[in-house]
């Protein structure tokens, strides 16, 4: 297989709020198994998740990854029954703590939401409310969640925004959302986030929409903060270099499903996917001579989930495509954690591309 040498494994080496994930011993905090997430339309159901699992361990950070429509989202979402219809979750269990959150009164769930797991979303000025006060919507929330009295919720709200590198958080308290700036709105979701104290917080896309620099700083808080509260963390992104600078581990999705999984060192190193080495290879590597060259691409467009492929999604794009691909493969270990969804790794589909491209044994393995 194709080892991809990127700038991106250097700085993950390099970068100091990257953690090593070594061997993992944490005990199991989320445990998804065969979940599936559908959406009636007039034309059928779209199956935007198709049987994912994967587990969450204390104090991980875990990033969740993959192109749009790759199902990443939806999956976040599915996990803290968040799917509005026409969607709805047809099958699997999310276990958090061995509980099975599916099968949960709303009741029951409204007590584990937002309080033990929270949720930071994409674009906080449609999850802020712009006509109330940032104080009064924290507040809220903290005395909801912790039943503090509104004294006490306001001095734990300001200790929040401070926390989060807010400015005279005594005053800006005060203020209205549109007052605040992208990077600043961001950190007040992350303090409501973080205001339930939770053990899972899981952030969809923060970063997007932000300029690099307080990307940066949002990344670096959400790593210190971790340190700090032990919180875990689950990282929904579709930028590489949001993995490489503050995730232990990566998931890669695509087509509703997992294509690759494993620690972020050996992934960035050793990606085992054709679509893994895609989207590796489409970082831009800066530093090379000749300036600025033409990002690489992945030809094609993803599966229609209307009427998803019975063989592996990736295979009408794929460089590596065979006939055996036209059914489903089963994911393949490689190393310890680390897993692939594709026929290259298994010795039928090895065979097959001998055969089709005329290549050694020892060249088809690279």
């Amino acid at each position: 297989m194709i080892q991809c040498e990127i700038n991106l494994l250097t700085y993950i080496v390099d970068n100091p709020y990257h953690v090593n994930s070594g061997v993992n011993t944490m005990t199991d905090l989320l445990s998804v198994k065969q979940l599936k997430t559908s959406f009636a339309t007039r034309e059928g159901e779209v199956q935007s998740v198709r049987g994912v699992s994967f587990t969450l361990k204390e104090g991980e950070v875990v990033g969740l990854v993959g192109e749009s429509g790759s199902g990443k989202s939806v999956t976040a979402r599915s996990l803290i029954r968040l799917i509005q219809s026409p969607g709805r979750i047809t099958d699997g269990q999310i276990l958090f703590r061995g509980e099975d959150l599916l099968t949960k009164s709303d009741n029951e769930l409204r007590k584990i939401r937002g309080n033990r797991i929270s949720m930071i979303f994409q674009d906080p000025m449609t999850s802020l409310n712009p006509v109330v006060r940032v104080g009064k919507q924290m507040t809220e929330v903290i005395r909801r969640h912790r039943k503090m009295d509104k004294s006490a919720a306001r001095k734990e709200a300001i200790e929040l925004l401070r926390q989060v590198g807010i400015p005279s958080p005594e005053e800006r308290i005060d203020q209205y959302p549109h007052e605040f700036s992208g990077g600043m709105r961001q950190r007040v979701m992350i303090a409501m986030a973080l205001s339930c104290k939770p053990e899972l917080l899981i952030a969809d896309e923060p970063t997007t929409a932000l300029d690099v620099t307080i990307q940066a700083q949002i990344l670096q808080l959400m790593q210190e903060l971790k340190d700090s509260t032990q919180t875990s963390i689950l990282m929904i992104t579709h930028d590489l270099g949001v993995v490489a600078q503050v995730c232990t581990r990566v998931i890669v999705m695509y087509g509703g499903l997992i294509m690759e999984e494993g620690p972020v060192e050996r992934i960035f190193a050793h990606p085992q996917h054709p679509y893994t080495q895609g989207l590796l290879r489409s970082i831009p590597k800066h530093g090379e001579e000749g300036g600025r060259q033409r990002l690489a691409t992945i030809e094609g467009t993803p599966p229609n989930l209307l009427h998803p492929p019975t063989g592996c999604p990736f295979m009408e794009r794929c460089t590596h495509a065979m006939e055996v691909c036209k059914q489903m493969p089963k994911y393949t270990e490689t190393a310890p954690g680390h897993r692939a969804l594709c026929w290259l790794l298994d010795d039928q589909g090895r065979e097959q591309q001998q055969v089709q491209t005329g290549a050694s044994s020892e060249e088809v393995e690279k």
